[in-house]
């Protein structure tokens, strides 16, 4: 937190013109749909709410949660630092008129088109996902696998959508994506967890 805010919002004051625009062909073909602003919104609580549950309930699955997306957001904000990008996609006049149309338009006003790839929104998105799919205490718990799949594709389809995001940003995201898990879930952690609770328990005893 103390290391990330900081650095996230420095980038967002400094970063405003001088950065390359991120765009690919397929962009030009995704219509605004101010529909995904839904989504896009409840990223929030997807992640706060999935890393406040593994908090309370898996030492394992929260440790395993938090290196994944604060390593790749660390990453991401490296990115940032070292390539300025963007995005210059957002619509200037809209079809509609509907207030989800103000929510966006209110997005914009308050979050810059800069630092964008990779998405951070699309990581952590999947990285949530990956977590809930590998929790033990969810293994049984078919529904709510099933809705965060559903809710995760949403809000990565909310980034284009909206306009927030080129696709390449997605991929870039996703490519990360495959890099952390190998770093975070590929390797047999759970023997480290054993020995720290074993040591625990035997310290306890003492």
């Amino acid at each position: 937190m103390f290391i990330y805010f900081p650095w996230f919002f420095y980038l967002e004051r400094t970063v405003t013109t001088n950065y390359t625009s991120v765009h690919i062909r397929l962009d030009d073909f995704i219509p605004f749909n101010e529909l995904f602003i839904i989504p896009y919104y409840l990223w929030f609580i997807y992640v706060a709410g999935v890393i406040a549950y593994f908090l309370f309930t898996s030492k394992e699955d929260f440790y395993r949660c938090c290196a994944f997306l604060f390593i790749g957001m660390t990453v991401c904000l490296t990115i940032y630092t070292i390539w300025p990008n963007g995005q210059d996609l957002r619509p200037t006049t809209f079809a509609r008129d509907n207030f989800l149309v103000d929510i966006a338009k209110k997005l914009y006003s308050t979050d810059t088109s800069t630092n964008v790839c990779p998405s951070i929104h699309v990581f952590n998105s999947i990285g949530i996902h990956l977590a809930i799919m590998h929790s033990s205490k969810l293994k049984n718990k078919h529904w709510i696998r099933r809705a965060s799949f559903v809710l995760c594709v949403l809000i990565c389809l909310a980034t284009v959508f909206l306009k927030q995001h080129s696709v390449f940003d997605g991929i870039a995201a996703f490519i990360l994506c495959i890099i952390m898990y190998f770093v975070v879930y590929v390797p047999n952690y759970s023997k480290l967890f054993s020995k720290k609770q074993s040591l625990s328990e035997s310290h306890t005893e003492a």
